[in-house]
């Protein structure tokens, strides 16, 4: 596996927690909202990685974009769905790279 797919796994399964009615909306507000600073922070590499590794890039710069605009609370919701149904996507269909 890839560092790029593993980390898709990854953001998609923290978007996916973040995407829990109620439980991800509390958890963004008690973190003080810092959690979706982080999340930039983690889309960002996983962008990086995958632009590195020659992978799908799409679901990793719509994560930076959810991070973004997280803050309003049913858009928030919506975009961490969303995302984290494009990163498994993404992480399910990557393709490996051979090295020859």
């Amino acid at each position: 596996m890839n560092f790029s797919t593993g980390m898709k796994w990854v953001t998609a399964i923290a978007e996916g927690f973040l995407a829990i009615p109620l439980i991800g909306g509390l958890y963004v507000i008690s973190s003080g909202y810092s959690i979706l600073g982080i999340m930039f922070v983690l889309h960002a590499i996983t962008l990086l990685l995958s632009i590195r590794e020659g992978q799908g890039k799409a679901a990793s710069i719509l994560g930076l974009v959810t991070s973004v605009v997280s803050a309003i609370p049913f858009i928030g919701w919506f975009m961490h769905l969303i995302t984290s149904g494009a990163l498994f996507l993404s992480a399910i269909t990557s393709k490996r790279r051979v090295k020859v």
